[in-house]
């Protein structure tokens, strides 16, 4: 435990531009989208829902990219087996998840107390997803960060493993894997039963969606480390 815990430690060694790629794209957003709906004239009645906090999920799965495979070859050679780096890496990720979480739990907060920054804009607070009290906001949070960077972790492994070619057969094969499900729902004419499985879905059921994909990303992923070679 003492060994993924240091290697926790060793990722936030560069923490200054662990934050700037974080919360950096999406101040930037938040900037551009208060600046545009504070100058629409009499529109601060209405509610303005802005879609621009995807960025700092992607921003995250990005770190989870390089976080695992540009100090893998130093960490091993050092004598840490995969295995451990592995574990100190997703203990690295549910670190990151749940500070980014109470970040934008906090942000959201702020902006219901504001009134929407004083424009009614829904910039932290995404309808269904992250509506509701504070701590659902902070665990779908949680789970969408963790699910992001261990996805970002399984890109990095792959690249390591088997460099730009095996990269872009590995998003070959999922954007494949996504046709061929759409093709055989569409045949099978079961979109209206797609529709109604999602519609009734509740929170905390796509939540346990997430984190069986998340479990899935963080098993594949070590499936994969486990026979990379630096």
């Amino acid at each position: 435990m003492n060994t993924w815990i240091n290697v926790a430690r060793y990722h936030m060694i560069d923490w200054v531009a662990l934050v700037t790629t974080c919360w950096g794209a999406l101040t930037i957003a938040f900037a551009v989208n208060v600046a545009i709906f504070a100058s629409l004239p009499g529109g601060h009645g209405q509610a303005h829902y802005a879609g621009a906090l995807a960025s700092i999920y992607l921003t995250v799965g990005i770190v989870g990219a390089l976080s695992i495979s540009r100090p893998l070859p130093f960490a091993l050679a050092l004598g840490l087996s995969r295995r451990s780096y592995y574990a100190g890496t997703a203990l690295f990720a549910a670190a990151v998840a749940a500070v980014n979480g109470l970040g934008l739990t906090v942000l959201q907060l702020i902006e219901r107390a504001t009134g929407g920054w004083g424009i009614n804009l829904h910039f932290f607070r995404v309808p269904f997803l992250l509506a509701g009290p504070w701590y659902l906001t902070w665990l779908t949070s949680f789970v969408g960060l963790v699910l992001m960077f261990a996805w970002g972790v399984w890109f990095g492994l792959v690249y390591r493993r088997w460099n730009l070619f095996g990269l872009l057969a590995f998003v070959a094969v999922q954007v494949a894997a996504l046709t061929a499900a759409i093709v055989l729902v569409s045949l099978a004419h079961g979109w209206p039963s797609v529709g109604h499985f999602f519609t009734t879905l509740t929170l905390i059921g796509l939540l346990g969606l997430l984190a069986a994909l998340a479990a899935a990303m963080v098993t594949g992923g070590y499936a994969t480390i486990r026979r990379v070679t630096v």
